[in-house]
């Protein structure tokens, strides 16, 4: 991959989404192209991707990656949530697969001006869509510290929300919080240092709340889940590897709810199949070669 980021849980993508010539799927968190890259090997000579991210760098990144495979791709920076409205425009109506991803790539977390990553200093921005307004700087130099500390509990499931909530409201007196090194200090200072976790960094919940604030990740992903279905023909199918207990949670609820015949009284009956019972993780080797996987959990049904 251009920018080295490595696809997680392929082979059990690959499978999940039956990945045949002749039929079409969409690569709704495109990244660097490395999923989309295999479905297009695996399908050749007619197999199509739709590709769409509404991050411009990974947009270029998979631009350079795929472009051997000419017209059988088809790539858009847009933000998935509008993949209906996307479909109509240039005439698709239905696929055989959507694949949404919710993980950071490489690019973003190892460009430390982007402000993903508490490892590398950089400006506290963390927006995936640059057009985006609102940055994580605003965040914690603006919202009160009753509104930084629902932030954190409810998207970092941080325990420790209310002191580093405080934290930061006492630093930015000083002087504004404007690095992601001085945000991840505040949060390190703020939680108890017999309390600091062994596996990760202390201030890993804070940096992964305001992300997904920043971003509205966790509405996007109720929006799509709620219309994805729809797009897929009977027997199309639709995978989503989530890396934390927020995202899984609400995908495995929407799929429960699909499969009872729980669309909003719209459909009488099941809608999905759940083909996944439990998610799928990475092997132990996956893990080895890739540490970032080690948290990625997959889940795919079925249209019926």
């Amino acid at each position: 991959m251009g920018f080295g980021h490595i696809p997680v849980l392929v082979e059990e993508v690959m499978t999940l989404l039956r990945c045949e010539p002749g039929r079409t799927y969409v690569d709704a968190t495109l990244g660097g192209g490395g999923h989309t890259l295999e479905i297009l090997r695996r399908t050749a000579p007619s197999g199509t991707v739709i590709g769409l991210d509404w991050d411009e760098e990974a947009i270029y990144e998979a631009k350079k990656t795929l472009m051997p495979f000419g017209e059988r791709v088809k790539i858009f920076r847009e933000n998935f949530i509008h993949l209906p409205e996307l479909l109509r425009e240039i005439k698709v109506e239905q696929v055989d697969g959507i694949l949404l991803d919710l993980g950071l790539s490489s690019l973003q977390l190892e460009k430390g001006e982007r402000g993903f990553s508490f490892r590398e200093e950089g400006p506290l921005d963390m927006r995936m869509d640059q057009r985006l307004d609102q940055t994580a700087t605003y965040l914690v130099n603006h919202l009160s510290a009753d509104e930084l500390k629902d932030i954190l509990y409810k998207y970092g499931e941080e325990r420790w929300a209310k002191r580093i909530a405080r934290a930061i409201v006492r630093e930015r007196e000083r002087n504004s919080i404007e690095t992601t090194q001085r945000l991840r200090t505040i949060a390190h200072h703020a939680i108890p240092r017999r309390y600091h976790p062994r596996k990760i960094d202390p201030a890993t919940k804070t940096f992964q709340a305001l992300r997904i604030k920043v971003n509205d990740e966790l509405e996007n992903l109720r929006k799509v889940l709620d219309t994805g279905w729809r797009l897929l023909r009977k027997g199309g199918r639709m995978c989503v590897i989530s890396f934390h207990s927020l995202e899984d949670r609400m995908v495995k609820e929407t799929f429960r709810k699909l499969e009872r015949g729980g669309d909003e009284g719209l459909s009488p009956g099941p809608v999905l199949r759940i083909i996944t019972k439990k998610p799928v993780t990475p092997s132990q080797e996956e893990q080895r070669r890739n540490p970032r996987s080690r948290s990625a959990k997959l889940r795919c049904a079925e249209r019926v």
